[in-house]
């Protein structure tokens, strides 16, 4: 598949998936579509590696790493991510996953001491002011509701999509060490979509939750998309860019997914954003493409 084709086809799928998770709000709980998603995945991953020839079974030592990607990428972020669609519009989620872009380079800089750049720190200031008027309405409606004796469940779903995007940072930071033990991607990616289908099915079970199974199509159709082509399709579409233009051009992906994710929502959610929350979605994007820019190099004449 040429390069644009893999691009295009990540941006799809993934600006879809946070408007198909929807489709699994209701009957079941969310951690168990969570583990029915990731469960799914691990095994078709697994399957196409032993097709393949690989052995699948990786020493301790990776999957201690694997495990601690499993918990921070697909379990804490995706039960956070589902349950917080309960309560936020599926574009909006989308947006606040563009700030990815602000939390990787800080992340690393505590991590591993790696500079963060001051237009990194200007672009992530605009972007801050962009969140604050994209939700600057509704969190003012959910205050009043909140204080006039509501529920806040909109809050409680503004706070629970950051802590996502957090832990898939963390997420992002372990997949090198995962790298540094194992260099096969995509059995990497099968066992710490197992760990983490696993986890979260641990929790289902000592929270008290019941494994249900909804008859509804939409249901299953959401669940065969997410697995197949939200987590296998597009890991795989977004890795293999990742080897052929490198990480600062295939994260641009970041930007595309937004903007798909809030026009689906328009139009399937019936979201009507308005003069403000255009103002804040647009900030928002363009200070993610500002920030992944490259820097500008200066010629030097003698």
């Amino acid at each position: 598949m040429s390069t644009p084709l893999l691009f295009v086809t990540a941006c799809l799928i993934w600006g879809s998936t946070f408007f198909a998770i929807t489709l699994q709000l209701g009957d079941v709980a969310p951690a168990v579509s969570v583990a029915y998603r990731f469960g799914l995945a691990g095994a078709v991953l697994f399957a196409w590696c032993a097709l393949r020839g690989d052995k699948l079974w990786l020493p301790w030592r990776a999957q201690r790493w694997l495990l601690a990607q499993g918990l921070a990428t697909f379990a804490l972020s995706y039960i956070c991510t589902y349950t917080s669609e309960q309560y936020l519009v599926s574009g909006l989620v989308a947006v606040l996953f563009a700030l990815m872009v602000f939390w990787n380079p800080l992340f690393n800089r505590y991590a591993f001491g790696t500079p963060v750049s001051r237009r990194t720190f200007a672009a992530g200031g605009v972007a801050i002011l962009g969140v604050i008027l994209l939700f600057s309405h509704s969190i003012a409606g959910a205050w009043r509701d909140l204080s006039a004796g509501g529920n806040g469940h909109f809050l409680l779903g503004l706070v629970l999509a950051l802590l996502a995007t957090i832990a898939s940072t963390v997420g992002n930071l372990l997949v090198i060490k995962v790298r540094e033990q194992s260099p096969n991607v995509l059995l990497g990616m099968a066992w710490a979509m197992t760990w983490g289908s696993l986890l979260v099915a641990a929790w289902v079970l000592v929270s008290g939750q019941q494994f249900s199974v909804s008859g509804a199509p939409q249901y299953w159709a959401g669940l065969l998309y997410l697995s197949l082509f939200g987590s296998v399709i597009a890991f795989a579409a977004y890795f293999t860019l990742i080897h052929r233009i490198g990480s600062d051009k295939a994260v641009y992906i970041g930007v595309v997914t937004p903007v798909i994710s809030v026009l689906l929502s328009i139009q399937l959610e019936h979201y009507r954003p308005g003069a403000i929350e255009w103002a804040g979605m647009v900030l928002c994007l363009s200070s993610v493409a500002w920030a992944l820019q490259p820097p500008s190099v200066t010629v030097k004449t003698t």
